[in-house]
């Protein structure tokens, strides 16, 4: 799982079937200060997650298949949580 911070909607007019109904966000990574690390990641968000939050990013594309309802999905990231807040040193 990654920290990461939502930077935009995605719009697909033609996309897997699988993804149809959902709502398709870009991801920034980034460290606990906030900073970026690694390239932005696409995301199917079950949570309905704000512009700019902060967000727990999975990896993992059993859960994001079950999560859509299809295992041939070529789905693979998952917003699994929104980050209220940070304990210790952090954005």
């Amino acid at each position: 799982m990654l920290l990461a911070r939502v930077e935009g909607n995605l719009t697909a007019t033609r996309k897997h079937p699988s993804f149809e109904g959902w709502r398709l966000v870009v991801c920034q990574p980034i460290d606990a200060g906030g900073r970026p690390e690694g390239v932005p990641q696409v995301a199917i968000d079950p949570l309905g997650v704000g512009l700019h939050q902060r967000v727990v990013l999975s990896s993992d594309g059993a859960a994001a298949r079950k999560t859509v309802g299809d295992e041939r999905s070529p789905v693979r990231w998952l917003i699994a949580g929104i980050v209220d807040e940070a304990a210790g040193k952090g954005p």
